[in-house]
């Protein structure tokens, strides 16, 4: 279970995320203070429904998207709209 601390530091750092950037889930957990808790990233992650916290932005390190709560083909789209694939 994670705490509501850890929570609430994912959201804050997953909103600051620009469009067209994205932050890895291992980059989000060392933000949030624990280095070694990205699945835990991605749980917190799932539960998001709030359209202000990008989750989408949030992929692996390998650069594969990762999963997405509305589907990773929408997530695929609304990175790029937001220009994520042009670099």
């Amino acid at each position: 279970m994670k705490s509501n601390a850890f929570r609430e530091k994912v959201f804050v750092i997953v909103k600051k995320i620009p469009e067209g950037k994205t932050l890895t889930y291992g980059e989000v957990a060392r933000l949030a203070g624990n280095a070694r808790a990205a699945r835990a990233v991605g749980a917190v992650l799932h539960t998001n429904y709030d359209p202000t916290i990008p989750c989408h932005r949030v992929i692996y390190k390998s650069g594969n998207l990762g999963g997405y709560n509305r589907g990773t083909r929408k997530k695929r789209t609304i990175l790029l709209k937001e220009g994520y694939f042009e670099r």
